[in-house]
């Protein structure tokens, strides 16, 4: 297994040690500055007054403890999980544009949420995940069939753009469907926000972030083989459709817990994975996995900051932010695969 890992692992341009502390630094930055900043604005010393010696006023106790602070972990443990997402896909399917945004996993959750919420289902906030999570492997499931047996081309990704079409007009016809409270209600949630989320919101998402992250990296050593071709794979005794169902069911499950509670956030999943391969020339699944996760902790952490603060007191929507950075992003990369297939 050492010799096969070593055929897809690169030499790094920055090692693990250096990488992991500079996430961790933003990391920290990312959190120091999502808690200073905003209405009220609180000075640095304040705020170690607040969190450290039990000081401040009542107002910068509850605006940093009860509505950045939640926002912030929840952000946090939403990225991590995106993050992992990509990773999953990505090398799971063979496919660099691969992401749950792209494959009908983030509409077909956003479809199951849409109709939760427009129809009044009389369903618990808890239960709403598992709604989402089936929405989830409805359109996850169907880009799959459908591609059957290919690997890595550019058809998995037109078939999830089809699928992904289909699910957001069901979306919309849904919205013609309800009231207009309704409507705009799901507007403001189908375009991603960590507005109005507090600790509740946080305890939700939490039980299916401790589940579904360490299941994510116990997936390295496969994803590994994966790399290696479907049917080199099958020689090593992995079972290439059963390994490939097993990861879209763990993607579809913290896709479906984020957009519950978050709504649909694209891109996270898509850049985070690319940026620390570009970053570190690593391919290695055992260092993409836990590395994408910090990174997207700090993208949608970051991206959250931006939203609440840039055009205070109006706030954007971070779905915006992270597709307005994804989006020529995803251009570049798509114009790359098609410039290699090219020249090939």
């Amino acid at each position: 297994m050492q010799r096969i890992d070593s055929t897809i692992i690169k030499r790094a341009k920055i090692g693990g040690t250096p990488l992991f502390f500079a996430l961790f630094i933003m990391m920290a930055a990312v959190i120091s500055i999502g808690m200073k900043h905003g209405y009220p604005e609180i000075s640095w010393s304040s705020l170690q007054q607040l969190l450290f010696f039990n000081g401040g006023t009542e107002l910068e106790r509850v605006s940093v403890l009860e509505i950045r602070l939640p926002r912030i972990v929840l952000g946090c443990m939403a990225g991590a999980m995106l993050g992992l997402c990509g990773v999953l896909l990505q090398d799971g399917l063979r496919n660099s544009l691969a992401g749950p945004e792209l494959l009908g996993v983030s509409s077909g959750a956003s479809f199951m949420m849409a109709l939760v919420t427009v129809l009044h289902v009389p369903v618990s906030y808890g239960m709403q995940p598992w709604f989402a999570l089936l929405g989830g492997l409805i359109g996850g499931a169907v880009v799959i069939l459908a591609a059957g047996g290919r690997n890595g081309g550019i058809h998995i990704i037109l078939i999830g753009a089809a699928v992904t079409a289909i699910m957001n007009g069901l979306v919309v016809w849904v919205i013609t469907m309800g009231s207009s409270n309704s409507a705009s209600l799901l507007f403001t949630f189908l375009m991603g926000n960590l507005a109005n989320r507090n600790w509740t919101h946080v305890g939700y998402l939490l039980p299916w972030a401790l589940v579904t992250i360490p299941l994510s990296l116990s997936f390295a050593r496969s994803l590994n083989v994966l790399r290696l071709g479907s049917e080199t794979a099958e020689g090593l005794g992995i079972h290439v459709m059963r390994v490939r169902i097993y990861l879209l069911i763990v993607c579809c499950a913290m896709t479906a817990a984020v957009v519950s509670q978050c709504g649909p956030i694209g891109y996270i999943a898509l850049i985070a994975p690319h940026l620390i391969r570009s970053l570190s020339q690593q391919y290695d699944a055992k260092f993409v996995l836990p590395f994408s996760a910090m990174l997207g902790a700090v993208l949608l952490t970051t991206a959250d900051i931006l939203a609440r603060t840039v055009f205070m007191p109006r706030e954007v929507p971070v779905g915006l932010w992270t597709t307005l950075i994804g989006g020529p992003v995803i251009i570049a990369l798509f114009l790359r695969k098609l410039g290699g297939r090219s020249s090939e």
